[in-house]
């Protein structure tokens, strides 16, 4: 039997948990900041896949 220590396990958690909030952060900013930019460039580039999402943009 192998004992892990108490701190390399909560080193591991403390990395997942900041990937995962780097991850939702990013997303969000990827369909919100581009579902509602005004450019007519990244609208026009993000269209489609907005919609096969059903997210709104217009």
């Amino acid at each position: 039997m192998q004992i892990t220590p108490s701190y390399a396990t909560a080193n591991a958690r403390s990395n997942e948990l900041t990937a995962v909030v780097l991850g939702l952060l990013l997303g969000s900013f990827l369909i919100l900041g581009v579902g509602f930019a005004n450019s007519s460039t990244i609208h026009n580039a993000a269209h489609d896949t907005r919609h096969s999402v059903s997210f709104p943009c217009h």
